[in-house]
């Protein structure tokens, strides 16, 4: 029997298609007029994510012969008066096969801090390469931090190839480079591209001028390259955000707990525990925006309502009784610093992990990492403006944690300034040793 259109049974299927639908999320990253705006331009243009009226205001805004796509994600004034990226700019489109989250990170050295915001969540890097200059500082920078972040795909886009005639000896020679490098990393996933983000080569479609290339243009691999794998399916991660107690009548016993899946799958009837206080119930219902699912999974966004009436708040844990985080205070991080004023050992701070807020002091830094050259800097006493080093800290309270190499989300944190409550580092927690 056929389903009516906007029958109830139809909207829980079409919530269910939805949070199904593969999600690529992407962080563009290099050095400085690589190209990396107007290659998100391009594929935004190409792929006929933009409206009539924003082409029209860019071809209005563009300088020269050519319509400088760029100025689609260059929102900022001082980025369109430097001609540089500045903030991190988030682009969606979606093709008939996959949707994406582009993030358009800076390439300065100076805004290293906004790389990591970007490449945080992304499930692929693209790190563009200009074919005249090769492989740069800024470009061995990012694929480290890339590799870092524990983005499980790198993209190297060979930027401008039409400037260097579209020699495969050049393509071959940033590809081997790329190559070689990526080997001292932990980057399971290459794919090197030749491109011209100007004229559209090898972006959306494939280029006649790069006959010796047999790969896959851009969006092409974008659309296929496979990510479901990289989730973590195992271990149920829920952290409650929201106790949700509606004031009517109708709903007088309803309590449920709102959150969003960190990893694991949850299903009706499962035999879960809540942490801190090691109590064990079931889940008696899963409710998603239109109603009751029969599972939810990473990253959908649901409420979940327990069997027994447990005292569950805000910056709890639900998770398998059999699989729970270890709860710890001594934290061992890679903490990527974020401010002016320098990370010092006794400082204090606030940890805000997932959703639990505690204090925490600086117990000592462990060294400096260089990004360029991978040597650990030993005699490093403090972490200064987008420094990257291993840092051990001691909460007041217990946090329930993983290894960030396992769990992106349960391994990582921020750290916020009690003071100004800024956020001032990001966090990735590993094995102490």
């Amino acid at each position: 029997m056929a389903v009516p259109l906007h029958s109830p049974e139809a909207e829980h299927a079409h919530d269910l298609a939805l949070a199904r639908k593969d999600i690529l999320r992407i962080a563009t990253a290099g050095s400085v007029d690589d190209g990396k705006s107007t290659l998100i331009g391009r594929l935004l243009y190409d792929s006929k994510a933009i409206y009539e009226d924003q082409y029209e205001a860019v071809e209005r805004a563009s300088k020269g012969d050519y319509v400088d796509l760029a100025l689609l994600t260059d929102g900022l004034r001082a980025e369109r008066e430097q001609g540089i990226t500045i903030d991190v700019a988030y682009r969606y489109f979606s093709t008939p096969r996959r949707t994406f989250i582009l993030a358009d990170t800076p390439g300065h050295v100076q805004y290293t801090r906004n790389m990591v915001t970007g490449a945080s969540t992304a499930d692929l890097a693209i790190v563009l390469v200009d074919a005249r200059k090769g492989m740069l500082e800024q470009s061995r920078r990012h694929t480290f931090l890339a590799s870092l972040l524990r983005v499980p795909h790198l993209v190297v886009a060979v930027n401008k190839m039409d400037l260097v005639d579209w020699s495969e000896d050049v393509y071959e020679g940033i590809r081997d480079e790329f190559t070689a490098f990526a080997t001292k990393l932990n980057i399971p996933d290459l794919t090197v591209v030749p491109v011209s983000a100007l004229h559209g080569d090898n972006v959306v479609t494939r280029s006649d001028r790069s006959p010796w290339y047999q790969g896959s243009s851009l969006l092409h691999h974008l659309e296929h390259v496979h990510v479901a794998s990289d989730r973590n399916l195992v271990d149920v991660r829920f952290p409650v955000q929201y106790v949700v107690r509606p004031q009517s009548d109708a709903f007088h016993d309803y309590r449920g707990y709102a959150g969003t899946v960190a990893s694991g799958v949850l299903r009706p009837g499962d035999e879960v525990q809540v942490l801190p206080s090691g109590l064990t119930t079931t889940i008696a219902a899963i409710d998603g925006p239109r109603g009751p699912v029969a599972e939810a999974f990473a990253p959908m966004a649901v409420t979940v309502r327990l069997t027994d009436d447990l005292d569950v708040s805000r910056g709890d844990l639900i998770c398998r009784p059999a699989n729970a985080p270890h709860p710890a205070q001594d934290l061992d991080a890679m903490v990527s610093w974020m401010t002016e004023e320098p990370l010092r050992p006794r400082q204090r701070l606030t940890v805000k992990h997932t959703t639990r807020t505690v204090r925490a002091m600086v117990k000592d830094v462990q060294y400096r990492l260089d990004v360029n050259s991978l040597h650990r800097d030993l005699t490093a006493g403090e972490l200064g403006l987008n420094d990257i080093g291993r840092v051990r800290l001691r909460t007041t309270q217990p946090l329930f944690v993983d290894d960030y190499a396992r769990n992106r989300v349960t391994g990582r944190f921020i750290l916020i300034d009690e003071a100004t409550n800024a956020t001032v580092g990001a966090g990735m927690l590993t094995p102490a040793g």
